[in-house]
């Protein structure tokens, strides 16, 4: 009789042992570090010049001193130039401190206050050694997930850029040139910018052709020649705010300054959008975060990286509800019991959340009616949009670890059997 053999799965070989600590304080000239050795009681200290050669040079000796196992760094920050050098190599166990937590943990033993770099990497070095259990290692997202969360970074950052700028640009109109806030347009668009640059003042505004001010808004696509003639008689009638040349002329400086800067983040703000749509719809996890009602082309992809690719990163949804500084903070003490918002969280994250509750209350049936119930018992706009968040997160941690998309459906479908109050509710006339 013939016989089949019966493939077993590999058994999973053991992790090589931890061999030694490190406790690394980072900063901009040198690395100062705390090693000790399992085995031994004694602790070294380290100087490293900020230099990738002096880096590498430090890893291979620590590789050659410590050939068969694992050793673990304790350092400041969870990302950076530092973290990813590190990142290179395996048999580095990274353990990301923040900064607040090494910062109290400080001021248990040194209550005056004082810091110095020696202080820091020691008092990690000991985190480390006496509190490892305590501490997650951190374990990196893979190649495309790390990829897309610097590109949502990068852009977000350039987003904020434009933002002051417009901010400024807003303050520096109202005191010389109000009228430009409704001629000019949006002034993060680059019809604005063109406007501010051609005609920084209304005196050169009422002093340009006419037919040359009715070209520049035809391009832009006022095509209705009423809408122009209206739009015509106002500039000729409109007066300045202030006719002092002293505020005009250093004030048309710096509005076609500020224009000009924020003409020149568009174009890098569009590649950012085209990059980010072409790297989010290559991942895996893309569909799943698209599926959600308001996630839109930006959004999805912050969402996307917001949870990664490691599944076991999170082993429930309220870990990711008080890390993003969703969940709420409650504090008591006696007989007071006060109730906050999270204020140590990544910032980015939580506003991912944030913003992606208010669009999906614009798209979801059950968003809304949620959103509204929440207005109705006296919550203000954003307190109601950090409650559908919370929700939402126990939705996307479930779809996340199913790697399922969500589909609105199935979930009105499920409200339904359980006779939920949200469908029945009625749109109230909160504005925001």
């Amino acid at each position: 009789m013939e016989t089949r053999e019966t493939k077993t799965a590999p058994t999973p070989q053991p992790a090589p042992p931890l061999v030694a600590w490190v406790g690394l304080d980072w900063a901009d000239q040198k690395h100062v570090l705390c090693l000790q050795a399992v085995d031994s009681e004694q602790v070294e200290s380290i100087v490293l010049e900020q230099k990738p050669e002096v880096l590498g040079e430090w890893i291979s000796q620590l590789r050659r001193r410590f050939p068969q196992g694992r050793v673990a760094i304790a350092l400041e920050q969870s990302r950076g130039g530092l973290l990813y050098a590190l990142l290179e190599y395996e048999f580095l166990v990274l353990y990301p401190v923040p900064p607040k937590s090494l910062a109290r943990y400080r001021e248990a033993f040194y209550p005056s206050g004082g810091k110095n770099d020696p202080v820091d990497a020691e008092l990690l070095l000991e985190m480390l050694r006496t509190h490892g259990d305590r501490l997650s290692a951190w374990v990196p997202d893979d190649v495309a997930t790390r990829q897309l969360r610097l590109l949502a970074e990068r852009r977000r950052q350039l987003v904020n850029q434009r933002t002051r700028l417009t901010n400024r640009l807003t303050a520096l109109l109202k005191e010389y040139f109000p009228q430009a806030l409704e001629w000019a347009g949006p002034l993060g668009s680059p019809e604005a910018c063109e406007f501010l640059t051609r005609w920084p003042t209304l005196q050169a505004l009422q002093q340009a052709p006419s037919s040359e001010v009715r070209h520049f808004y035809l391009a832009q696509g006022a095509r209705q020649v009423e809408g122009w003639a209206q739009r015509g008689e106002e500039i000729r009638r409109a007066q300045p705010l202030t006719s002092d040349p002293a505020i005009t002329e250093a004030s048309a400086l710096l509005a076609e300054s500020l224009a000009e800067q924020i003409r020149s983040l568009l174009p890098g703000l569009k590649r950012f959008d085209q990059a980010l749509q072409e790297k989010s719809k290559q991942h895996p996890d893309y569909e799943i975060f698209a599926s959600f009602p308001g996630a839109g082309e930006v959004l999805a992809p912050r969402l996307l990286v917001a949870w990664g690719s490691d599944r076991q990163r999170y082993q429930k949804a309220a870990e990711m509800q008080s890390f993003s500084g969703i969940a709420p903070v409650t504090e008591q003490s006696g007989k007071s019991c006060w109730v906050h918002w999270r204020m140590a969280c990544p910032k980015f994250l939580r506003q991912s959340f944030h913003e992606f509750a208010g669009q999906s209350r614009l798209r979801s049936v059950w968003a809304r009616a949620y959103y509204e119930q929440r207005r109705l018992r006296g919550c203000g706009h954003h307190a109601a949009l950090r409650a559908l968040a919370f929700k939402w997160i126990r939705i996307m941690y479930r779809c996340w670890k199913d790697r399922t998309p969500y589909d609105e459906r199935l979930y009105l479908e499920a409200l339904r059997r359980h006779t939920s109050p949200l469908l029945s509710a009625r749109p109230s006339s909160h504005t925001t």
